[in-house]
């Protein structure tokens, strides 16, 4: 079994910047792919953005050019760069962890293709 848990939301003004955690524990030997996703309240879960075990990365649309994703195998952890935050981009945060390997956006951008899942962290962009 894997444990993922997510840390760093909060409340942040737009335009200020937050950095979201999620370290993996448990059999983590077993995780090849790993995303975050965001879901707001009355909204579908949408894909934020995901990373391979080979570090490869793909960003949403709605947050290009404004997040990264990064990776620490050697500490098990993923990482979710936020900047230029919006009020739009208000959601509950979650991590998500899957056991194959796959590489490609169509496959990593759906939810329902992930195997474990952290409980969420909220993220509030409000002044």
């Amino acid at each position: 079994q894997v444990h993922l848990e997510e840390s760093g939301g909060g409340l942040v003004q737009p335009g200020g910047s937050l950095r979201l955690s999620c370290a993996a524990s448990g059999n983590y030997f077993a995780i090849n792919a790993m995303g975050w996703f965001r879901q707001a309240p009355g909204k579908q879960r949408e894909v934020v953005a995901a990373v391979t075990s080979g570090g490869r990365s793909y960003i949403g649309d709605s947050v290009q050019g404004r997040f990264t994703i990064s990776r620490d195998n050697a500490k098990n952890t993923v990482y979710l760069q936020m900047n230029s935050l919006k009020p739009e981009d208000t959601a509950v945060y979650f991590c998500a962890a899957d056991r194959f390997a796959r590489t490609s956006y169509s496959y990593l951008s759906v939810a329902q293709n992930y195997d474990y899942w952290g409980q969420g962290t909220q993220v509030t962009v409000s002044s």
